[in-house]
């Protein structure tokens, strides 16, 4: 049920754990693999490595922000680090990141050579970049990857960031210059908040949001570039259940990946979420998940495509949750008020907008046509 071809490689699950510093060195990611992923990402390796700023990682019941750059271990190191990582099976994907085309063909050519199993190539930074990232122009996207797959017979596949105006152009410049498959999404970049005592904000530089914060932006950057361009999809953000890794394979991604859940949650989160897919998957006749992927996008429509339905909100026979009026409160046309204790809907006030059947915790209201 859980089997996955990704890219040419065959996964035992889609769940993937993405790029990041719980993916630091071979030790980290062999722990990921013996966890129950069915791949792993290193860190994103680069050239010259720097020294991490301290503090670089802050969080909050939604997510995260960090500021954490890219691997500290030289690219010669990987050699070392591999070895480990793979040294009783796994799939290891590759993250490399560089300025320029010839140096991201380096680095993957060597973690080719290094036992990698894919590249990962990715194209934005949320802090030392304003937010005209690479990710944005499809022309250098175009040319990295083209040179990447040039220098590799690898599976390559571009990280793409949801800070640029067309991911669909983009994705599909991935798909002219041969790459394997895209990733979506990146960290997105922001300020997760500020004391309002000192005037500090969490951190003290725009950093990477992660985390429930994103999880929308990621499915709807996935939803996009399924509808546009014919390319295998990793689903990213926010995911920390299996209702979520179904939402993404059943908006086109063939895979997933997480990581702030790693980080806040330990490395338990895998088996976790891996068995409750599987149980989903179970009790509902045991359907294969690669057959879920794209359930969802067959019912998602473009503005243009919707309809003005006569639809009103109603009240059924569920009990309400004691000293609650969510629904009245919420209610922007006045349609929804009490009387004694019971619901009542006005029907020639409301004009179905649905945010009632959303903000009732009792799921007393539902839409009718």
């Amino acid at each position: 049920m859980l089997s996955t071809n990704f890219l040419g490689m065959e996964l035992k699950n889609p769940v993937i754990v993405a790029a990041g510093p719980w993916n630091r060195d071979g030790k980290s990611l062999h722990e990921s693999i013996a966890a129950g992923a069915g791949a792993v990402v290193t860190e994103s390796i680069v050239s010259d490595t720097l020294l991490d700023v301290r503090p670089r990682i802050a969080c909050d019941s939604n997510g995260a922000q960090n500021i954490r750059l890219y691997s500290d271990i030289q690219i010669e190191g990987w050699e070392r680090e591999m070895n480990i990582a793979k040294h009783d099976g796994g799939i290891v994907i590759a993250s490399v990141s560089a300025h320029t085309p010839s140096e991201l063909a380096y680095l993957a050519s060597k973690m080719e050579k290094f036992g990698a199993d894919a590249i990962e190539i990715s194209v934005s930074n949320p802090m030392m970049e304003s937010l005209e990232v690479v990710a944005s122009h499809a022309g250098t996207v175009f040319d990295m990857t083209k040179e990447v797959v040039s220098a590799v017979k690898l599976p390559v596949l571009v990280k793409l960031s949801q800070n640029t105006t067309n991911i669909s152009k983009v994705a599909k410049a991935v798909k002219a210059a041969g790459g394997s498959g895209v990733s979506a999404i990146n960290t997105v970049r922001g300020i997760l908040g500020v004391d309002v005592e000192t005037a500090e904000p969490t951190l003290s530089t725009y950093g990477g949001i992660s985390g429930q914060y994103i999880r929308p932006l990621g499915l709807a950057s996935v939803a996009t570039i399924a509808q546009t361009v014919d390319i295998p999809i990793c689903g990213i953000g926010g995911i920390s259940e299996a209702k979520h890794v179904l939402e993404y394979i059943m908006l086109g991604a063939s895979a997933v990946q997480i990581g702030t859940s790693v980080m806040l949650e330990g490395r338990q989160v895998i088996g976790r979420i891996v068995n409750e897919l599987e149980a989903w998957l179970d009790s509902h006749g045991g359907i294969p998940v690669e057959q879920l992927r794209n359930k969802a996008l067959l019912n998602l429509k473009s503005f243009d495509e919707m309809k003005i339905e006569p639809a009103v909100s109603t009240a059924q026979s569920v009990p309400c949750t004691e000293n609650c009026d969510k629904c009245t409160v919420a209610c922007l046309y006045g349609a929804i008020h009490r009387e004694k204790d019971e619901i009542k809907v006005q029907n020639e006030k409301c004009t179905g907008c649905g945010l009632c059947t959303y903000v009732c915790p009792a799921g007393k209201l539902k839409l009718d046509w």
